[in-house]
This record gives structure tokens, C-alpha cells and sequence, in this order.
């Protein structure tokens, strides 16, 4: 049933190769939601076919008029731009005197492997808001010639007790994530006490006009610092901090600005906070599609009222744009061969994701599959059938159920991914490019 994405789109290798060099500038630009929700209004200044509601700044909207009126509904791609990471308590900075460092309180975000994140060059991006409301926007370690951070892991000479001896879980409490930022200093005196936590409150200050009480209003997420890499000796692949699932908000919005002569109204939904949830206001559980479309609607001077929105959302259809798990060839014991993704052939479709017994999915119609079998198979687009792994190994929600709640048919499609939710995931290129052709593909439906 499966065939090599590179076979299907043979003769196109160069359309393959300038995609993803688009998308390596991208992914190393833009690694928090604030970032590319930025990326999407800059590059739809001036473009009037375009309707765009932005929420607070973490997740956005984008509509296109189609042939269709929108009363017979909608072909809707949803993403979400967050992923895992590692954020700055709000009481942050600290100096411990045994050591003489001053360190950097954290609190991971999402599912991570927190010992991936130990004895590696990192980077602190995000958002300071003062009293007075002024956003002072925060970047340190993406430049050449910045400073960067790191959590100091523990000699090997040592770790017997503390690490060795425990399970993989354990051996790195989150508590000891402390970020190490600063080690210099002069004397202590009755005066100043902690002079490593002065001398970098200092800087802060100097540098960013940054108080440490300014810390409780701020958005500062820490990062894999450097550039998106290709990855192996054929170049076939791309390792980056972020593809899950900033992946789809870049395939899916060019696909958007791309789709040509659409019979149907199209919609870009990029959300907030699916890593933990879909949880809070710019997350998919904050009715926000719901939102997006009585915006609409008002615009057109058309009725908002409760049914025509209903009618409008059952007459929808939507694709959960999330990456997939693919084959690790390490580890394929956690896969169920026959029904996994494999990198190189195309966008995974998954009926359903979920965990145990389907629980938390949403699980499309056999007649929705088939309609997206059809749009696929008639656009050539390298795709096949995926599920995230053996049924009792574990599994994983989407934004797919949080849509398709609202009586949207909905179902999840995008690239397989090695090491997902780790600092630096691998997708395959023509996998990358064949998500922006399966979505554009589903938007230029007739």
C-alpha cells in the first residue's frame, strides 16, 4: 500500500529542496507562538483577500473568500504553534552561595525528556510586560555573539547514587532544572550579600531595562539555541527544536496564501497551549473557531445568530494538522509496523490518535476518510494511513476533538517525526512538502 513520497514526487526533488529551505529559516526564527503568530501578520501585510483575527498574541485566524457561500460551510486546517519547552517562574532569578552561580528558576511546559535538556546550549526568547505596559521583547543566545544558557548536569564520577540508581525519570528532578546564568563576582559585603544575583540584575537592568519584580509579568521560554540542520549525508531530512507542530502552522499557512481559485471559504486556525491541553483562552478549547466565524459572518453583514453558526460548522469540514510518530529504527518495538508512519512516505493520516482505547480521540467517519483518500489520491500527494503506536504503549491527543466538538468532520493529517518532543526532532523533506500539498490540496477541494 505505501510507496516513497520521493518516488511519487520524482522529477520535483527542486521544488522539494527551495520548500525546505523556507521552512529551515522559519523553524530557526520562530520558536515561541508569540513568534509566529509575528511570522503570519508580517507576511499578510497588505493582502486583502485576507481576513485575520489575532488572540492576544498566542494564537490567529486567517479566512479566504471561496466561490462557495459560507453558509454551506468551511475547509478548515488547525494547527497549533506552541510546543515543548521549559519557562521562567515568575520569582526567577537566585544566587547560591555554595556554589557562587546565579541561577534562573524553571517549570517545564508539555511533555519533555527532561534529561534531554541538561549539558546543552540554550536560549531564553519571549516577553517581559512592565507595570506601565511596556512589552520589552527578550532574545538571548539565537545571535552568533550572544551568550548562552545551560543546565549543569551531574559528572559521571558522581552519579551513582544520585542519578544511576534511579529510573530514567527520576534522574533528573525538575527542581534541579536550575539555569545557569551568571558566575562572576568581586566581594560580598554586609551591603550585598549575593553579589553573582547583583551583577546580573544589573545587567538586566542595563541591558533591557529589566527589574527583577518584572519577572512575575513576563513570557520567557527557554529554548535550544542555533539554527535548524539538515540532517544526514544525503541531506534528506531536517533536525530542528519546534517541528511538533510549528511543522503545520508553516504547511498549513502556505498552503493558505497559495490555494488558488478555492470553491469552498478556507480557514487557518493556529492555536495556543495544545502541549498541555488546549487548555486557557488562546487554546482550541476556547471556542475560538466559534469566535473566528460569527467574526466573519458580522463582517459580511450576514446573521450571527446560535443556528446560523451551527449550520455554518456542520456543514464544515477540517483536517487536525499535528505530526505523527514515525518509525524510530532503534525502537521499533513500540510501533505496530503494519500501522505506523514511516519518514519518506508522505503525510500520515490517522483516523484516530488518542490513548488506550481511543480515549481523548476523535476518530473520523469511514465516509470522511474516503473523501480525504480521494482529494489526496486525485493530486498525487505521497501520503498513508498512520496510528501513533501500539495500542498499550501510550499515545497522544490533537486539537482534532476540540474541533470537531463543535460538529465539524474533522480528521488529523501531517508528517511523521523521530525524537519528537526532544530539543532537536527530525522530519523528512519530501514529508515536509507533501503536508503544504495535502493541505492546499484540501483547500482547493472542489
Amino acid at each position: 500500500m505505501k510507496k516513497s513520497g520521493w518516488e511519487i514526487l520524482q522529477g520535483k526533488e527542486n521544488e522539494v529542496e527551495q520548500y525546505a529551505r523556507g521552512y529551515i529559516d522559519y523553524i530557526s526564527l520562530n520558536k515561541t507562538e508569540r513568534k509566529v503568530v509575528q511570522y503570519v501578520r508580517e507576511n499578510i501585510k497588505g493582502n486583502k483577500d485576507v481576513f485575520e483575527l489575532e488572540n492576544h498574541g498566542k494564537s490567529v485566524a486567517l479566512f479566504k473568500e471561496g466561490k462557495r457561500d459560507i453558509k454551506d460551510g468551511l475547509r478548515i486546517v488547525a494547527a497549533h504553534i506552541d510546543a515543548p519547552r521549559i519557562d521562567m517562574k515568575p520569582v526567577a532569578i537566585f544566587e547560591d552561595r555554595e556554589s557562587k552561580t546565579a541561577l534562573f528558576e524553571t517549570h517545564y511546559y508539555g511533555g519533555i525528556k527532561k534529561y534531554q535538556w541538561v549539558s546543552r546550549p540554550l536560549a531564553i526568547v519571549g516577553l517581559v510586560v512592565k507595570e506601565d505596559g511596556t512589552h520589552i521583547d527578550v532574545s538571548i543566545g539565537e545571535s552568533e555573539n550572544d551568550p548562552v544558557f545551560t543546565f549543569a548536569d551531574l559528572l559521571p564520577h558522581l552519579s551513582r547514587k544520585v542519578q544511576y540508581d534511579k529510573k530514567l525519570y527520576d534522574a533528573i528532578p525538575a527542581e534541579k532544572l536550575d539555569l545557569l546564568v551568571g558566575s562572576y563576582h568581586i566581594k560580598a559585603d554586609d551591603n550585598n550579600k549575593e553579589p553573582v544575583k547583583a551583577h546580573i540584575i544589573e545587567l538586566l537592568k542595563k541591558k533591557y531595562s529589566i527589574e527583577e519584580e518584572d519577572f512575575v509579568s513576563a513570557e520567557l521560554e527557554i529554548v535550544p539555541a542555533g539554527r535548524a540542520r539538515e540532517v544526514g549525508l544525503d541531506r534528506s531530512m531536517i533536525g530542528a527544536y519546534g517541528h511538533d507542530d510549528r511543522i503545520c502552522g508553516y504547511t498549513g499557512f502556505t498552503a493558505f496564501l497559495d490555494a488558488a481559485n478555492n470553491t469552498w471559504p478556507i480557514l487557518l486556525l493556529l492555536f495556543d497551549k495544545e502541549e498541555i491541553g488546549s487548555n486557557g483562552n488562546t487554546g482550541a478549547r476556547s471556542k475560538f473557531v466559534e469566535y473566528a466565524v460569527l467574526q466573519i459572518l458580522e463582517k459580511k453583514g450576514l446573521n450571527t445568530d446560535a443556528l446560523s453558526l451551527r449550520r455554518i460548522l456542520y456543514n464544515s469540514e477540517a483536517m487536525s494538522a499535528d505530526v505523527s510518530a514515525g518509525v524510530n529504527p532503534g525502537w521499533k518495538e513500540v510501533h505496530e509496523l503494519k500501522n505506523a508512519a514511516l519518514m519518506g512516505y508522505g503525510i500520515a493520516v490517522s483516523k484516530y490518535t488518542g490513548h488506550g482505547g481511543k480515549y481523548g480521540a476523535n476518530d473520523a467517519h469511514a465516509e470522511y476518510v474516503a473523501k480525504i483518500r480521494k482529494i489526496l489520491n486525485e493530486r498525487n500527494v505521497p501520503w498513508q494511513p498512520a496510528e501513533l503506536g501500539k495500542v498499550d504503549e501510550g499515545g497522544g491527543g490533537t486539537v482534532a476533538t476540540y474541533i470537531a466538538e463543535t460538529g465539524i468532520n474533522t480528521i488529523d493529517a501531517g508528517p511523521a517525526l523521530l525524537s519528537m518532543h526532544s530539543p532537536f526532532e527530525i522530519v523528512s523533506k519530501v514529508d515536509l512538502y507533501s503536508s503544504y500539498l495535502a493541505y492546499r490540496a484540501f483547500f482547493e477541494e472542489e
